[in-house]
C-alpha cells in the first residue's frame, strides 16, 4: 500500500478492499483523478482510498494520470546525533528539491541539502523510503516523488537558510525538539520519521 498525501489528507493506493466505512473507495483504473484531487483540496474529501488488484501496478497506473516530478532529500545528522530541519510556510520541514536534468538522485539530495542549509561535509549513509504528495503549480495537479536519504555531515559551521526558496530558519534539533517541530510539519516528514522509529 502506498499513501500519496494530498493538501496533507492521505489518499491510500491499495490493492485489497476491507470494510471500513469512513472512507471513499474509489477505482484506479476508472478514476478522474483531477476531479479526486480538487475535492480533496476543498477538504470535501478527508481520506479515499484508489483500489487496484494488482499491487506492482499501483503506481505506475497512477503515474499514467498525473504529471511526476521527481525529488530528492536529507535526513542529516550531525556528529551529535541532532537532525538538520528547515523551516519554510509555517512549517518544519527537511530540505529536498527537484532533480536536474542528468543528475543522480543521490546527487540531487545532497546537492539540495547543501542549498537549501548551506550544510556541506556530506555522506549517504542510509537510503530511506520515497514519499509521495501532489501539490499545484501553474494551474496544474503533479505527484511529486521525493525520494530520501539519511545523510552524516562533520560540518561544523552555521547553517544558512535559503532565502530565494523563502526558507526563514535552519536548526539542527535534538530528539525532543524533533517531537515538538513534528508537531508542525508535514504528514510525509512525521511518516519518515515514524519509519526511521529513533524519536518515538
Amino acid at each position: 500500500m502506498y499513501k500519496v498525501f494530498v493538501n496533507d489528507k492521505p489518499l491510500f493506493l491499495t490493492n485489497e478492499i476491507s470494510k471500513e466505512t469512513d472512507f471513499q473507495l474509489f477505482l484506479l483504473e476508472s478514476i478522474d483523478i483531477e476531479h479526486l484531487i480538487v475535492k480533496m483540496f476543498q477538504n470535501k474529501i478527508q481520506k479515499a482510498y484508489l483500489y487496484h488488484p494488482d499491487e506492482k501496478e499501483i503506481m505506475k497506473t497512477l503515474k499514467a494520470k498525473i504529471p511526476v516530478n521527481k525529488a530528492g532529500g536529507g535526513l542529516v545528522y550531525n556528529k551529535k546525533g541532532e537532525v538538520l530541519f528547515i523551516f519554510r510556510n509555517g512549517k518544519w520541514d527537511l530540505p529536498k528539491g527537484g532533480i536536474e536534468k542528468g543528475e543522480e538522485i543521490e546527487d540531487t539530495a545532497m546537492r539540495e541539502v547543501e542549498e537549501e542549509t548551506g550544510v556541506g561535509k556530506l555522506r549517504i549513509t542510509n537510503k530511506l523510503d520515497k514519499t509521495y504528495h501532489v501539490f499545484k503549480r501553474n494551474g496544474k495537479y503533479k505527484l511529486k516523488v521525493t525520494h530520501w536519504f539519511e545523510m552524516q555531515s562533520d560540518f561544523e559551521g552555521i547553517p544558512q537558510g535559503q532565502a530565494e526558496e523563502g526558507i526563514e530558519k535552519v536548526a539542527w534539533l535534538n530528539p525532543e525538539q524533533i517531537k515538538e517541530a513534528l508537531k508542525n510539519s508535514y504528514e510525509n516528514i512525521k511518516l519518515l520519521f515514524e519509519k526511521e522509529n529513533t524519536f518515538q
